[in-house]
Formats: C-alpha cells, structure tokens, sequence
C-alpha cells in the first residue's frame, strides 16, 4: 500500500548523493523515523537523522544503516521535543540507489 505523505513528513524524497535535506519542523514526540534505500541489485545507505533547537546547531538522534538487494528499510522512534528535524545522508551506494526517509507522529 502506497501513502501520499505532507511534504513535512518527507525528510528526503529519493535522493542518490550524499547531503543533509531541509529542516522541518518535528512532529509533536513521540515522534518515529524511517528510511528506505531501493535500486536494482545491492544496494545500501546510511542517513542520520539530525536534531536541532536553532536551526544552526545540529545533533544526531540516531543513524540508521541500510542494506539490502533492491531494497531495505529501517527505522526508530524518540521521546524527544526538537524544534526542527533534518535526515543528512552521509553514504549510498548501489545501481540506481535512492534513499527516501520520512518522520511520523
């Protein structure tokens, strides 16, 4: 089943190179993260998901690392308040790898 999800929600949408998405404002806690890496063949990525009170200085909630044949997905959940959430996808690798992550309340 395929959900359409509010671009708040969407922390990265199909990305294939290295790079921190836009900030968004985090869903009221508990708050979960997932991501998702899919191509053709093996494929894998790693994003943090990446926390922030100012908008300027960033810690990471958690790493997820991904790994897979043509598809992989993981996820975690915070007790947490942050102003503003960020995915920053620090590694993909794989023919045709995209990795998507999104936040849920």
């Amino acid at each position: 089943m395929s959900m359409s999800l509010s671009s708040d929600l969407q922390l990265l949408s199909a990305v294939t190179v290295t790079g921190a998405g836009s900030a968004r404002p985090q869903s009221p806690a508990p708050v979960t993260f997932q991501a998702t890496v899919t191509g053709s063949g093996t494929v894998s990525a790693t994003v943090a998901i990446e926390a922030s009170n100012d908008g300027d200085n960033w810690i990471t909630l958690g790493t997820i690392t991904l790994s897979g044949t043509t598809t992989a997905t993981d996820g975690f959940a915070s007790v947490a308040n942050w102003s503003v959430v960020r995915a920053n996808c620090t590694a993909i690798s794989g023919t045709s790898a995209a990795l998507s992550v999104v936040m849920g309340a």
